[in-house]
């Protein structure tokens, strides 16, 4: 016979054999007697009787037998109880609800995809938090770049994904959530004497301007959306990856840049920069929280996305 075909009966004895079945063979061999095999799964003796005659009838076996001894289990039954056991166990550990999380037991070790924006004003105080609470679990920052949307987070090689804007092209099929919303402002450098503490739409675009970018260069920006609606451009002279090396362009030169606030204030701290108001309507930016529905239920990224929110 070949594997094909031996596959082929294995299939055709699963879907006629009641599975359930398998839980009152369990109790039958190890109690040896139908009462007792009843009160174990909680049914009448007369329906363990019945399950034990349908049992006999599929498998071709007696599988107990009286004896002076009383029941006593078949060969086939002893090897069969084995692996009934090991299916069932498997069975009740696949079916049961997860293990809840315990932060100051784990030892997980978490993958977030994110932006600058909260690797600077943000992550810092989530990784105190998760000290404190949680002092064996780790946490790995990468980039988000289109593979993490596409399979990462399905695949399980990124936890969560924080901070990508909400008019991003997100797949539909992940969950998304809005994390922060922030409104922009401006940064210019303190020896910057051309722009004051407001900048018109006309003074905006005049300005040379530190154009802040994702890590493929693909995904469209706020401000230049924003402007292209108006059939406006901005003059870029510098593309950065990074708020922070963005700033320090600011500080040294006469460019602006145009970044959430809670970052510019951060900046101000650190550099010889200055807030300057942008134009009106420029707004505010939505930020997001991205995770996949196929672990929506780990109670692991429950607690990681709620220390995630708490620091906002």
């Amino acid at each position: 016979m070949s594997l094909d075909e031996l596959d082929s009966r294995s299939g055709q004895l699963l879907r006629k054999f009641d599975l359930n079945l398998l839980i009152i063979f369990e109790a039958l061999i190890t109690e040896c007697h139908v009462t007792r095999a009843a009160k174990k799964v909680y049914l009448s003796q007369p329906a363990v009787s019945h399950a034990l005659n349908r049992m006999r009838e599929e498998l071709g076996d007696p599988l107990l037998v009286r004896t002076d001894k009383g029941m006593l289990p078949t060969p086939r039954a002893l090897e069969m109880l084995p692996a009934v056991q090991q299916a069932l166990k498997l069975l009740e550990a696949t079916l049961s609800p997860p293990q809840p999380f315990d932060p100051a037991t784990s030892t997980r070790r978490f993958v977030i995809a994110t932006t600058d924006y909260f690797e600077l004003v943000h992550y810092p105080a989530l990784v105190a938090r998760l000290r404190a609470q949680a002092p064996n679990v780790s946490v790995e920052i990468e980039l988000i770049a289109d593979q993490v949307l596409q399979s990462g987070l399905e695949n399980r090689e990124v936890d969560l994904v924080v901070g990508l804007e909400s008019f991003h092209d997100i797949p539909k099929r992940l969950v998304t959530e809005l994390w922060v919303t922030d409104e922009l402002v401006c940064l210019a450098g303190q020896a910057n004497d051309v722009v004051t503490e407001k900048l018109s739409l006309d003074a905006f675009i005049q300005q040379p301007h530190v154009v802040f970018t994702d890590v493929a260069g693909a995904r469209p920006n706020a401000v230049d959306l924003w402007l292209d609606k108006q059939g406006l451009k901005r003059r870029s002279v510098s593309c950065n990856l990074s708020y922070a090396a963005a700033a320090r362009i600011v500080a040294m030169s006469d460019a602006i840049i145009t970044l959430p606030r809670q970052m510019a204030e951060l900046f101000t701290q650190m550099l010889p920069v200055k807030l300057v108001a942008p134009p009106e309507g420029l707004g505010s930016i939505d930020m997001t929280v991205i995770h996949h529905p196929l672990y929506a239920q780990d109670p692991a990224i429950a607690w990681l996305i709620e220390q995630v929110k708490k620091g906002v």
